[in-house]
């Protein structure tokens, strides 16, 4: 027998007894039909018809109690042999009785025996009525229609029609002749089926639990009764690890769903009731989320989840409200992994692979759910180049993790440079690396050892980038991305600085919220634009300045990311932001040598160069930032390619001069020496 056959034996016994009540029903209805052989029957309605329907209306099938203590019987034997069986466990965890389970098996007779259609017809005296009506169903479960309490087993407000688990059709109707329909998913699952309904599967989120202490309070309070609970996460996604692993504990599956696309739907509200059907045929609970999506969208449909019978754990960034529900559930808030927590999930999907990790991800804050996904798409990465896995086969996989959103309001930059590119003074380089070091182990240093305690401020690193344009703080920020494994975010001030009063805010906190789910760094160029010093109020327009300094002041502090702020004037940033940075790191214009080693890299191959370079007299006469470099060796690029030639000194003297000029600079023969003649 196979794993499907004791609940099929079951059902097929429970449906034998309702087959009988239904040959019963046939049988007193051609001991009293005047016209069996009328092929117009069911059309219309003659005057012996007319006067049997005023007759005394003979009472339903008697129950069959000999038959249902057999069925009674095999279904404890069966349970005994240690087979759970579908119907009994969705009766138990719905409420059902028999009477109505016997009202859902009566409508899934057509559904699994065509001849019912036929019967059904017949009963119905329509022909074109081929599902039992509700007058029919409590017919032949030998209920009378006037029983207020087994038409309430029909009602909209029943275990029944509330679950989804039979839909009461044509409501304009009079009641006893609507129509009943027992949903396909309902009968796949009675038939052993456990796939989802189709219309549910774009919208389940695969569990990926992860055992904390507070997945233990979950499981105790779940033990207590509790059907309702909230869990606020820090981070993304580790609220629904922690529920699955709660229900987990509490010995139940977890059907966890993404309420972001929700509202999108055309029915939003018969989704979630799918859904809670779903939970209810696993025995699971469910976990949906981020809650506050749903409520600002459909909070209809919320209420669908807030009233469920099964136990419901509702994730999401904000605090519960109030409004959300007419209780208050328990709420509690989800902590970051540790960092040893974090090291146990990414050894959990890596496996054999755990050498690969090489210190690329420990510091991220990524779901359980998250690193299987990454962890995936690194091992496609790595089978497409024909490869073991590889760190940067997971930096790839990290960066897929992020969401789209902040690109809406941010460049994305793909960091392609290292440290062996940056060109900076010693101490600028020692100065970035602690940067990095900050930003791997800020979890250890200021969760862990909590050396950041109260005042409600995040676990960010936030640095400021001071130096002239050109000087290299962009690159330098692109090299802290790459060697943390990141992507750099370079926010365009153009889409953030509004003139209305208000507007600016709403911006920087737009970005701020999407970069708080996203692993990147977050640049801010020409900072001192919107991290200016605060002034005092003459009028209404430095009010509201001020006020705008003071939300960035707050923001910056519960910031959880990386973010990098760069400016050209250093002056012009306010002390109250300067002592809330981690660090700052001054970019001084280079000295002669790193002007030469600049050159030498920004002319390096496959560049094609002439013999006549002269580097070292570059670098002693011609004061440029590093930019200004790198600008000046384009152009001396551009002006060999449409010559046809290396690069040589004359096309370099002529860059370096128009270089000059956008810079506003004189041309002097102290400065270009004998090279000056290659202008004239």
């Amino acid at each position: 027998m196979t794993a499907a056959g004791p609940d099929l034996q079951y059902l097929r016994a429970r449906l034998a007894l309702l087959e009988d009540r239904v040959r019963t029903l046939v049988r007193h209805r051609q001991a009293d039909d005047p016209e069996p052989d009328d092929p117009f029957r069911g059309l219309y309605v003659s005057d012996e018809a007319a006067a049997r329907l005023l007759a005394p209306v003979p009472s339903g099938p008697d129950a069959d109690d000999a038959g249902r203590r057999a069925v009674q019987a095999l279904g404890d034997e069966l349970e005994a042999g240690g087979h759970p069986l579908l119907l009994r466990r969705l009766a138990g965890t719905a409420g059902l009785d028999d009477l109505d389970l016997d009202l859902v098996l009566t409508t899934l007779l057509p559904d699994l025996d065509s001849r019912f259609e036929r019967l059904y017809g017949y009963l119905n005296d329509d022909v074109s009525r081929r599902r039992a009506t509700t007058g029919l169903a409590l017919e032949v479960v030998g209920a009378a229609p006037e029983d207020a309490g087994a038409r309430a087993r029909l009602g909209p407000a029943s275990p029944l029609v509330r679950l989804g688990l039979l839909r009461v059709e044509d409501e304009d109707r009079p009641f006893l002749t609507r129509a009943l329909r027992v949903p396909d998913r309902v009968t796949a699952h009675l038939l052993g089926h456990p796939d989802p309904a189709p219309e549910l599967v774009p919208y389940l989120l695969e569990a990926h639990p992860y055992p904390v202490p507070l997945a233990t309070r979950l499981s105790r309070a779940l033990g207590s009764g509790a059907r309702l609970l909230h869990l606020r996460e820090h981070a993304p996604g580790t609220g629904a690890s922690v529920a699955a692993a709660g229900l987990a504990e509490a010995g139940l599956g977890t059907v966890a769903i993404d309420l972001t696309r929700v509202p999108e739907h055309p029915a939003p509200v018969e989704l979630l009731r799918s859904a809670r059907r779903e939970a209810l045929f696993g025995g699971a609970g469910l976990v949906a989320g981020p809650v506050e999506v749903l409520a600002a969208a459909a909070p209809e449909a919320l209420r669908v989840l807030t009233t469920a019978e099964v136990p419901v754990l509702l994730t999401g960034h904000d605090s519960w409200d109030p409004r959300w529900a007419g209780g208050t559930p328990l709420s509690l808030t989800v902590t970051p992994l540790e960092p040893a927590d974090r090291a146990r999930v990414w050894a959990r999907y890596l496996d054999s692979d755990i050498g690969a990790l090489d210190g690329v991800a420990e510091h991220l804050a990524l779901a359980p759910a998250q690193v299987a996904r990454a962890v995936a798409a690194a091992r496609t990465a790595a089978a497409a180049d024909g490869t073991p896995l590889r760190p940067e086969h997971l930096r790839l996989g990290v960066q897929a993790q992020n969401a789209a959103g902040l690109e809406r309001l941010a460049r994305r930059i793909e960091p392609e440079v290292g440290w062996d590119d940056l060109v900076v003074t010693p101490a600028v380089a020692t100065a970035l690396r602690d940067v990095t070091a900050r930003a791997r182990h800020r979890h250890t240093v200021l969760t862990t050892w909590r050396m950041r305690r109260g005042g409600g401020r995040g676990v960010g690193i936030t640095a400021l980038f001071a130096g002239d344009s050109g000087t290299g703080k962009t690159m330098a920020a692109e090299v802290i991305a790459g060697d943390l494994g990141l992507d750099l975010y370079t926010v365009n001030l153009a889409t953030v600085v509004d003139k209305y009063v208000g507007e600016t805010e709403k911006n920087l906190e737009r970005i701020f919220t999407e970069a708080a789910g996203v692993n990147a760094v977050l640049f801010f160029d020409e900072a001192d634009a919107v991290f200016g010093k605060r002034s005092s109020v003459k009028d209404a327009h430095d009010r509201y300045a001020n006020i705008e300094s003071a939300y960035l002041l707050q923001r910056l502090e519960s910031f959880d990311g990386l973010a990098v702020l760069a400016t050209n004037l250093r002056a012009n940033i306010d002390e109250a932001f300067t002592r809330r940075l981690d660090a700052i790191i001054d970019f001084p214009a280079p000295t002669e040598e790193l002007r030469r080693e600049l050159w030498a890299r920004c002319l390096a191959a496959p560049l094609p160069v002439a013999d006549d370079l002269d580097l070292g007299f570059c670098a002693r006469s011609f004061e440029l930032a590093g930019g200004d470099i790198r600008a000046a060796s384009t152009t001396a690029a551009y002006l060999a390619a449409a010559a046809g030639r290396p690069v040589g000194m004359g096309e370099l003297v002529a860059a370096v001069q128009q270089e000059y000029r956008k810079l506003g600079r004189l041309v002097l023969e102290r400065e270009f020496g004998d090279y000056l003649t290659l202008l004239r």
